[in-house]
């Protein structure tokens, strides 16, 4: 028994089909001995088996015609119940039409009262066919739960409306799911301790009873409950109890109208730091990208696709894909044309840094908006290699800005960062160094028609290379999870919303503005470690251990959005401020960065940096080699 109910064996179809047959026949004979009060001789005399004989028959090409025998009678559902009233129906108007019209006229055979037994053998007969489905269902999933209940989950449901209700009944149709429904979670009091589809209905206060008497194993929450600002408190309570949360997608996109084990997943953890979808205004995004020619370098990095994916929603005229990595803007490309078959996309693999090739494609492709997303950001990497870092975040940068300028580019949008706040580390510098290029072009006399704007924004969830994946993939291996040091905190905006706000900034922008991005609360890391390991279903120091590695060179613990001597001022968009920065001028700026590009040409890393510190007074290095510039500084 255990065998065949966990390996989902089923009967044949012919013997379904024997068994309704034989239920049909009893049915049959037991109206007809009730139409004739169960006076047995009298029957036996008369034409019974003539009778049956021919309603048998008459079953046998309409249940098959109904394909009444089809369905797998553990998954019998209201379709099947109406496809069995049908069938009976249609054989009890086409026994009456054979009796009146052939046996009774032809044979002179009147004993029947036809329509008295056939109105008793519909209910009867229905009635056995459905409950037999119904009995075969529920021993079924009786049997298969006890037997495999050591490999059993027990989880509870979010939510208590039709979505979960939905949920609840597909995981129970499943023979392959490992989930026992045990109940829902709902914040509505209305609800409490009320039954919905036989599972009641309890409160998040009732997590610790239930854990303890239930044994749940798992909450699972629909992906369209995951902004809900009570979510935040279930799932704490649920990490603080070791019951794991998952997620699942909405039945409208079940693969093949039901959930899947692979559609279940664990909570991520950018799902748990994601806050309330930003509003921007959209009619301005199209205005500012519809039927343009639009640019992004970098186009196959973390934030560059997603402009890609972005910009491609409002129609340019011509997108124009820029990346050095072949393979990943390969990947970007098949995206591209699979979900936007009608857009032109121009693919270039170039370096920003490489002017002839460069300028080759802005004199052919004539971009109108540019973003600019093309940099190296990774903070240990440029620490140890500033020559490149110069070369790519400047020397690339001011290629693009001038060509811009020089091709008549309406827009340049710069993607920047929070590490360009009073920085500690090249690569921060770098990119302040950028920020100060375009500034000062945007102001230059010569620019009449290049407005250049700057968005400056945090770590965002999930970049390539970034903490979060890096953290995933030391828990896949069994740890340690590495972290720095346990006071550092850090910004986190998740991809899509970044360039939401990047997008919208851009529209905003008179030129020659930096906008500071509303990154929320800082976050800090230890604990986004922690949550990371409870959200994997172990727990940390136990199953996963914590090592502090020390701040790597360049870090420091906690970042900063604006520079001390900046203000702020508001925008329309509440998470949109901008920073009211040291305007530079043009000419200074260009004698300072060709001096800092000569010396990067000689390789000589610390005059590099010299010059660095030289063009942004605020750049004082951590845990740095570089820290001794610093002191010579004081000393002069």
């Amino acid at each position: 028994m255990r065998k065949i109910l966990l390996d989902n064996k089923v009967l044949p179809r012919w013997i379904i089909f024997l068994i309704d047959l034989v239920l049909a026949s009893w049915s049959f004979v037991l109206a007809y001995f009730i139409s004739e009060e169960f006076k047995f001789p009298e029957i036996l005399r008369g034409h019974f088996f003539v009778y049956t004989n021919l309603y048998v028959a008459i079953c046998v090409p309409v249940f098959f015609l109904f394909k009444v025998h089809v369905g797998l009678i553990r998954y019998s559902n209201m379709r099947d119940m109406l496809r069995i009233f049908t069938a009976m129906l249609s054989a009890s108007a086409l026994y009456t039409v054979v009796i009146l019209m052939l046996v009774e006229p032809y044979f002179n055979i009147y004993s029947l009262r036809v329509r008295e037994v056939l109105l008793i053998n519909f209910f009867i007969g229905s009635t056995l066919l459905i409950f037999l489905r119904i009995a075969a269902k529920g021993t079924f999933q009786y049997f298969h739960d006890k037997l495999s209940k050591r490999d059993k989950i027990h989880v509870l449901i979010y939510g208590s409306d039709d979505k979960a209700v939905l949920v609840k009944q597909a995981l129970e149709r499943s023979a392959t799911s490992k989930f026992i429904v045990v109940g829902f979670i709902d914040k509505d009091r209305s609800k409490l301790n009320s039954l919905v589809e036989q599972k009641r209905v309890f409160h998040i206060k009732d997590l610790p009873r239930l854990k303890a008497t239930k044994n749940v194993d798992k909450l699972l929450l629909l992906n369209d409950r995951l902004d809900e600002r009570d979510k935040q408190v279930v799932i704490e309570r649920c990490l603080r109890l070791e019951i794991q949360v998952v997620t699942a997608p909405t039945p409208d996109k079940w693969l093949s109208g039901t959930i899947g084990e692979l559609q279940i997943k664990s909570l991520r953890i950018e799902d748990l730091l994601q806050r309330p979808p930003i509003e921007i205004d959209n009619a301005k995004v199209k205005a500012d990208l519809f039927d343009r020619r639009v640019l992004v370098t970098g186009a196959a990095g973390s934030i560059g696709s997603e402009i890609v994916r972005q910009v491609m929603n409002y129609h340019p005229r011509v997108l124009i894909l820029c990346d050095q990595a072949e393979s990943p803007l390969h990947e970007i490309q098949l995206e591209v044309e699979e979900s936007f078959p009608d857009v032109r996309c121009e693919i270039v693999i170039a370096d920003v840094r490489n002017q002839h090739r460069m300028e080759k494609m802005f004199k052919h492709l004539r971009p109108q908006v540019v973003y600019h997303a093309a940099a190296y950001k990774h903070v240990p990497l440029m620490e140890n290699n500033p020559c490149e870092a110069v070369h790519t975040n400047v020397k690339g940068t001011r290629i693009v800005a001038d060509l811009s300028v020089q091709y008549g580019v309406e827009k340049f949008v710069m993607v920047s960062t929070d590490k360009a706040v009073n920085p500690t580390n090249v690569m921060g510098s770098s990119k302040r160094i950028a920020e100060i290029y375009t500034q000062s072009l945007n102001n230059a006399s010569f620019n009449k028609n290049t407005r250049f704007i700057t968005t400056r924004f945090g770590n965002v969830l999930g970049s390539n290379g970034s903490v979060i994946p890096r953290f995933r993939a030391q828990i896949e291996k069994g740890g340690p999870i590495t972290v720095t040091h346990p006071e550092i905190t850090r910004y986190f905006m998740t991809i899509p919303e970044a360039v939401q706000l990047v997008l919208e900034a851009g529209t905003m922008g008179r030129g020659g503005e930096i906008f500071v991005f509303d990154m929320g609360k800082p976050v800090k890391i230890v604990n986004l470690a922690r949550k990371m390991i409870k959200l994997a279903g172990l727990q940390p120091g136990i199953d996963i251990d914590i090592v502090f590695t020390g701040l790597r060179p360049g870090e420091k613990l906690y970042e900063e959005l604006l520079n001390s001597e900046e203000l702020t001022l508001p925008t329309h968009h509440e998470k949109i401020s901008i920073a009211r920065v040291i305007n530079h001028d043009y000419v200074d700026a260009c004698l300072a960065i060709d001096t800092l590009l000569s010396l990067s040409k000689e390789g000589d890393n610390m005059a590099v940096v010299k010059q660095m510190k030289a063009i942004v007074p605020e750049f004082l290095s951590k845990n740095s080699p570089y820290e001794e510039l610093d002191e010579e500084q004081e000393v002069l």
